[in-house]
């Protein structure tokens, strides 16, 4: 890793040997797009909703939110909207709709996949997002068109956290482990690919830009994708 100073912003370039890399695997929540969407549509907005459609105080609704996402994490559950939508009775989707002012892409990102459309990389964004949110920040951030493929894990019925999506993925796919990139913000999902044999795994400092950065020490880390521009 080099570090450079310049104007009092530190950037720490990760020494990727990009002619060895044939296959970029993106994460969309907290790595391409800020987290903080998220982050407020699930802790801030819904308990909201929840809180008005129940007649309860904000407090109590986040008392009985928290739990009960705190105990679907990892599962394909968490992710899937029409869970979510029959579970607490909500228009998850129409909700999301509603605030969808607040999804914007995260520093750099744009530059990062401009550069990657210049080379041969087979560019792959995979994410653990339901359809519906999916389609929802494609129509918002426009950035479709930079990936070879979409790869949503509801689609295999198993979430990234599992080995069982990999293997999946990889025979659809056919990409090999020793020449892929992965960079996600989840570091329960850098695992799975770590198990699975994914060699080349980076994850990110700051994925919700409304949050101090993470200190991470179990993979490489950056702090935006100038720090691992294709040469």
């Amino acid at each position: 890793m080099v570090t450079i100073i310049y104007l009092n912003i530190t950037i720490a370039f990760v020494m990727l040997n990009w002619n060895k890399i044939n296959t970029v695997l993106l994460d969309m929540d907290g790595t391409l797009l800020d987290l903080n969407f998220d982050n407020h549509f699930w802790l801030e907005f819904i308990p909201e909703r929840y809180a008005l459609q129940n007649q309860l105080g904000i407090e109590e609704a986040r008392n009985i939110l928290l739990p009960l996402f705190k105990s679907m994490e990892g599962k394909l559950e968490w992710y899937c909207l029409d869970y979510w939508s029959k579970t607490l009775e909500l228009d998850i989707a129409g909700l999301k709709a509603e605030i969808s002012g607040l999804i914007s892409i995260l520093p750099h990102v744009i530059e990062f996949l401009s550069a990657l459309k210049q080379t041969n990389k087979k560019v792959l964004l995979v994410t653990n997002a339901h359809r519906d949110s999916l389609s929802l920040k494609m129509e918002k951030t426009c950035l479709q068109p930079f990936f070879d493929d979409i790869i949503c894990s509801h689609d295999f019925g198993f979430a990234k956290e599992h080995q069982t999506f990999w293997q999946a993925f990889q025979n659809q796919q056919g990409w090999d482990k020793q020449s892929t990139l992965m960079v996600d913000d989840s570091l329960a999902v850098l695992r799975a690919a770590q198990t699975f044999g994914i060699n080349n795994l980076i994850s990110i400092k700051q994925p919700d830009s409304k949050k101090a950065p993470k200190t991470i020490t179990e993979f490489s880390a950056i702090n935006d994708f100038r720090e691992i521009m294709p040469t």
